[in-house]
């Protein structure tokens, strides 16, 4: 049975993938200082749930050591793009330098197999539609900089020591567990989706449009969703793509089909039956019109094909998390 170290793993995203490596067979240990993550949301008994910190290099060694891991799963970031803005330092360290232990306890333990939680983020203002890896990286924010920093760092670490490497640049992370037990609990909360639910159950008063006069049918920004589930599915096949020896490569992960934030809400009053209170703002500084991934790639190496296209789809398991027992909570 393979082992596999996911850090991170007790966060959004992390957690459903660990759920998604147990079903396939992978023994998983994470490592997470729950700053951000949940201890509840590493809800299998098999998994191993480590607390400690990635920069914390005695503890990295014991790991190694004690369980011999064949690959890593970075997930592990601060990612809030205006926090990294108002704190670069924080974000830099946390997303650049601790990583620098982890990949140096990789190498010191002969684990050269890493899976990288990127962004789309790292492409910055899009020159033109939809983006592929061949999309310039200009990133301009601290939070996609990091990101992009860490990229470089890996190529080199391929250079020097063979590591090899799947960099997995996400779009717009969405949805929930089909059976409603881990979902999206963030504070705060900065996502569309849970945001307008969250107005649907009066937890907020409202979902505020920033920007109705963008270049779109509708007027609001247009973005590419994708269900968490489908994320954790990426970073299987990026195993098992490595498994066979083959060279490290970028993939965008998305849909490659962009919905606007009125569709969103329009989608989410479907799904619920519920009106969606909204307050309608002027743009925010930074926001792009539109991103939409060309995700042809993923497809071609990785042999990986979303199973939720319609984010419809994502919204109802999203308000199955948000309207069941645990009502979005841990």
């Amino acid at each position: 049975m393979k082992k596999v170290l996911v850090t991170g793993g007790a966060g959004y995203i992390g957690s459903h993938t660990v759920r998604l490596l147990v079903t396939k067979g992978y023994q998983v240990v994470v490592l997470d200082n729950l700053v951000y993550g949940h201890e509840e949301a590493v809800v299998d008994d098999e998994v191993i749930l480590v607390k400690g910190d990635l920069g914390d290099e005695p503890l990295l060694n014991e790991l190694f050591k004690t369980h011999q891991f064949e690959a890593v799963l970075h997930f592990a970031a601060y990612a809030y793009v205006g926090e990294s803005v108002s704190h670069p330092h924080k974000y830099y360290v946390n997303n650049v330098a601790k990583p620098l232990t982890l990949l140096k306890t990789m190498v010191d333990h002969g684990c050269l197999k890493f899976i990288f939680s990127s962004t789309c983020a790292t492409y910055g203002n899009p020159e033109y539609m939809p983006l592929d890896e061949k999309h310039p990286q200009n990133p301009v924010s601290p939070y996609g900089k990091s990101k992009f920093l860490l990229e470089q760092i890996i190529k080199d670490y391929e250079t020097a020591y063979g590591l090899r490497y799947v960099f997995l640049r996400y779009f717009n992370a969405s949805g929930a567990s089909e059976d409603g037990k881990i979902g999206e609990d963030h504070d705060p909360e900065t996502h569309l989706i849970p945001l307008i639910l969250d107005a649907i159950n009066g937890d907020r008063p409202a979902i505020k449009v920033f920007g109705t006069d963008y270049d779109t049918p509708d007027g609001t920004a247009i973005r590419d969703y994708i269900h968490v589930n489908d994320l954790g599915d990426a970073h299987i096949k990026a195993l098992e793509y490595l498994d066979k020896g083959k060279e490290s490569i970028a993939c965008n992960l998305g849909t490659g089909v962009g919905y606007s934030v009125k569709e969103v809400i329009d989608a989410a009053s479907e799904v619920t039956g519920k009106e969606v209170p909204a307050e309608y703002e002027g743009r925010r500084a930074g926001d792009a019109t539109k991103l939409i991934a060309d995700a042809s790639l993923a497809l071609d190496q990785l042999g990986w094909d979303p199973k939720y296209k319609d984010v419809k789809s994502i919204i109802e398991t999203a308000w199955a998390w948000k309207s069941g027992d645990r009502k979005g909570k841990y």
